[in-house]
């Protein structure tokens, strides 16, 4: 049997679109009523593919459909091809609507909690202010998660910690994130405009990373390697909660500060910490060798821009 013959391709692009619609949904009446079809017709769309491809795409059960490994690595490579092959079709007719059907692609962005108010969110708002047409779709997962997606296919590109590269993702940082002191605006310590040390910050109601958290053994390891042991008050998994204890005039954070939103309303203080000074590698996760679509590495640039230009104290 000839190479051609052993490799031929069994389904077609309705499949890819009905396989994508449904992965998107999560739902077969959804995805059916999104396509224009019965359920039936879906139902026998899906089997073809997996058919076709030898191995299961979605788990059934009575109230969800989830996606298999084997559906995770395919969905960037079909969307891919029906990306390519609708962008073809689009050049052949008319080859101005190329730059508007790139831009009503789907972009995908993992990032760790802590930079998408200062990092992430500053540069989706440019990104729509120039008249982008995609949709951006935001996953706020903790780091090994971000790596995890953007390696299974499921994001463009990821926002992380520093992460050791492996065979397949590479990991380009392009900032050094400090961690600060969030404070009430009137509180005592705010009053001053310079740094503060650790050290001051013994006997206020402090409010800390998780235990096991990346950001909390960033500081443990810091403060250890000075001799020093801070007793807190709140310990907390996520960022947005211990803001919310700043806010509510229960305690002084410290945070990553790419963590603190640009704008608060609240009139929050950030002063930068000394003796030790704490700082954690954020760069761009990608996979080695694989391009992403045009309107995706404008978003990426824009977060790279904005990152370095609003990470300052």
């Amino acid at each position: 049997m000839s190479d051609y013959a052993a490799m031929r391709i069994n389904f077609d692009f309705a499949e890819l679109e009905a396989f994508l619609v449904l992965s998107e949904t999560g739902s077969f009446v959804a995805a059916a009523e999104h396509l224009g079809l019965s359920q039936s017709a879906l139902t026998r769309r899906i089997r073809k593919l997996e058919q076709a491809l030898g191995t299961p795409l979605f788990d059934r059960t009575t109230r969800s459909v989830r996606m298999t490994l084997a559906a995770k690595r395919l969905r960037s490579r079909a969307q891919s091809l029906l990306d390519e092959a609708r962008e073809t079709l689009r050049e052949l007719k008319d080859d101005t609507t190329e730059f508007n059907f790139q831009n009503r692609a789907i972009i995908t962005v993992a990032a760790v909690p802590s930079t998408i108010a200062r990092v992430v969110i500053p540069a989706v708002g440019l990104f729509a202010a120039r008249q982008n047409e995609a949709r951006v779709r935001i996953l706020d997962l903790l780091a090994n998660e971000v790596a995890e997606a953007v390696e299974d296919g499921q994001a463009d590109f990821g926002v992380s910690s520093w992460a050791a590269p492996d065979g397949t993702l590479l990991f380009e940082p392009f900032f050094e994130d400090r961690v600060v002191l969030v404070l009430p605006p009137d509180h005592p310590l705010a009053q001053s405009s310079g740094a503060l040390k650790w050290a001051a910050l013994a006997g206020q109601r402090l409010v800390l990373p998780s235990q096991g958290s990346g950001n909390r053994a960033l500081i443990d390891r810091a403060l250890a390697r000075e001799g020093l042991s801070l007793f807190w008050s709140y310990e907390v998994p996520r960022t947005s909660t211990a803001l919310e204890l700043v806010r509510a005039g229960l305690g002084v954070a410290a945070l990553p500060l790419s963590a603190v939103p640009v704008n608060d309303g609240s009139g929050l203080a950030i002063r930068p910490l000394l003796s030790p000074s704490v700082e954690r590698k954020i760069g761009l996760v990608f996979r080695r060798n694989s391009a992403i679509p045009p309107a995706a590495a404008r978003l990426r640039d824009l977060i790279v821009a904005e990152a370095r230009r609003r990470t300052e104290v």
